[in-house]
């Protein structure tokens, strides 16, 4: 396994009346290149959420910001830094947490979900603890998780709404 270290480079997405957050494990190389979340073209996150909340898929940066934030939801990342292999969640090893508590001390925020098992499992073990606000786990929209079609998708995470 050639893990290397990463360290999150993307501020979180958020405003004061944000009521909703999700939280991913860490931003994959093809985020972290793009400086913005869920950046692999092959990734059905903005697809099943436009689906979600009634809009047109985002192209631009600008574009999925304001979907975001138009509807209440912040975006961010469970992990701050860790050892990774490429953009695989299962080898993620030696997690450091966000400051999720501050997070939630600026906004409204009053549910979780994790975007994914590594998040969800993470959040559990390094952040819950300290922010005593429960997480609910949702599939991945990443191509890796080729098990659960755009459909699937898009009707596990109604569960946002």
């Amino acid at each position: 396994m050639n893990l290397q270290t990463v360290t999150h480079n993307i501020p979180p997405l958020y405003d004061s009346s944000s009521r909703v957050l999700l939280l991913g494990s860490i931003p994959s190389p093809k985020s972290r290149e793009a400086g913005f979340f869920y950046a692999h073209p092959q990734n059905r996150f903005w697809r099943v959420l436009a689906a979600v909340l009634g809009e047109p898929t985002p192209d631009s940066i600008k574009q999925k910001r304001a979907m975001c934030l138009m509807h209440h939801i912040a975006l961010w990342d469970t992990i701050a830094q860790c050892e990774i292999t490429g953009a695989s969640d299962a080898s993620i090893k030696n997690a450091v947490p966000n400051d999720i508590g501050l997070l939630l001390r600026k906004t409204k925020i009053t549910r979780i979900f994790a975007t994914g098992g590594k998040s969800a499992l993470l959040y559990r073990k390094l952040v819950e603890p300290h922010t005593h606000m429960p997480i609910t786990q949702l599939p991945s929209t990443s191509p890796a998780n080729a098990a659960w079609s755009l459909e699937q998708l898009i009707d596990a995470y109604r569960v946002i709404l």
